[in-house]
């Protein structure tokens, strides 16, 4: 019989605070009720609220009909949901401007037609339809906690599947030591990827272990539907135990290899931004403390846990590397 000891960041499903107006639609479309571009579900983006044009991308996604997944219980959360107009309003994603407020100039993104490459250090490189890749895999939703590397944190119920599923798909060769990840290239589409003096395209990486861990997660969607543009659709990773910016967005191709990946920040300024990049409370940024994090939706203060309180889960992927720098 498997007996699973509750993880210490976990808390039982009675105990977890929803974010209610989510449930409600969950409890909603179940029912057959309006469809997700009505506009009684839908705030105008002026009245602080999700804009038409995110309902119309998530309506018009051709995965719409497997959302939304079924919850996995074993990821819970010790604080509330952050709300989805409050997510889907104030986001990092460079290749569309430097500034919160990305959310409309991402709306450019065509994630359709979109492929993944599998490739490398694999029995035999492939090149997928996403739609085909997502249908081939079990989505599931889990709570995660995310800490931004500026010291902000949000609380996301994310819908995707485990980055392990890919790995066993892409057969990998015995000798991949670690996976790079590599987003879109297009500036006549990203108005931020026109900033020639940056690293284009979005680079980042991970161990095999790392990718192998049960935390780390392929998204697809996010609240209850298809994820918005400016979350990284159609494809990104969570791995919340680090912070944000290894979570790279838009997803087109996996390379296994022996190499440890340069990622995006790690050539910008590698000083302050690492290959490793896991939350320490007790490892401040060269220009700011990470001893706290400002909650998004409420502005409140709260303490920074070690691994972002995923520590149980990873802590042992890093024994035997005290000599690298694993907080930044």
């Amino acid at each position: 019989m498997l007996i699973k000891n509750r993880p210490s960041w976990e808390i039982s499903e009675n105990q977890a605070t929803p974010e209610q107006a989510f449930l409600n639609r969950r409890q909603f479309l179940g029912k057959g009720g309006i469809a997700l571009g009505g506009s009684a579900l839908f705030l105008s983006g002026a009245a602080g609220g999700l804009s038409t044009m995110d309902a119309n991308a998530a309506q018009s996604d051709p995965t719409l009909d497997l959302y939304p997944a079924n919850k996995n219980a074993s990821y819970s959360l010790d604080r509330e949901l952050t709300p989805e107009d409050v997510n889907s309003t104030y986001n990092n994603f460079y290749e569309f401007g430097s500034h919160k407020q990305i959310s409309s100039a991402a709306q450019a993104l065509e994630t359709r037609p979109w492929t993944i490459t599998l490739d490398g250090m694999v029995e035999k490189e492939q090149v997928l339809d996403v739609d085909t890749l997502i249908r081939n895999m079990q989505l599931e939703e889990r709570l995660y906690r995310h800490r931004c590397v500026e010291a902000w944190s949000m609380t996301i119920p994310w819908t995707g599947f485990s980055f392990a599923a890919l790995v066993a798909y892409a057969r990998p060769l015995s000798g991949a030591k670690y996976i790079r990840m590599e987003t879109f290239m297009d500036p006549d589409m990203a108005s931020g990827q026109r900033q020639t003096w940056n690293p284009w395209p979005y680079v980042e990486g991970l161990t095999m272990q790392e990718a192998t861990n049960e935390l780390a997660f392929l998204v697809t969607g996010a609240y209850g539907k298809p994820a918005a543009k400016q979350f990284g659709a159609p494809l990104r990773l969570a791995v919340p135990w680090k912070y944000g910016f290894k979570s790279i967005k838009s997803i087109v191709k996996f390379t296994f290899t022996d190499e440890r990946p340069k990622s995006f920040w790690e050539s910008i300024q590698g000083a302050e931004y690492g290959f490793w990049a896991n939350v320490n409370p007790q490892v401040d940024h060269p220009r700011w403390s990470q001893a706290t994090e400002r909650v998004l939706h409420t502005g409140a203060r709260v303490p920074t846990l070690l691994f972002n309180g995923y520590a149980e889960e990873v802590a042992h992927l890093y024994k035997g590397l005290e000599g690298e720098i694993l907080y930044r």
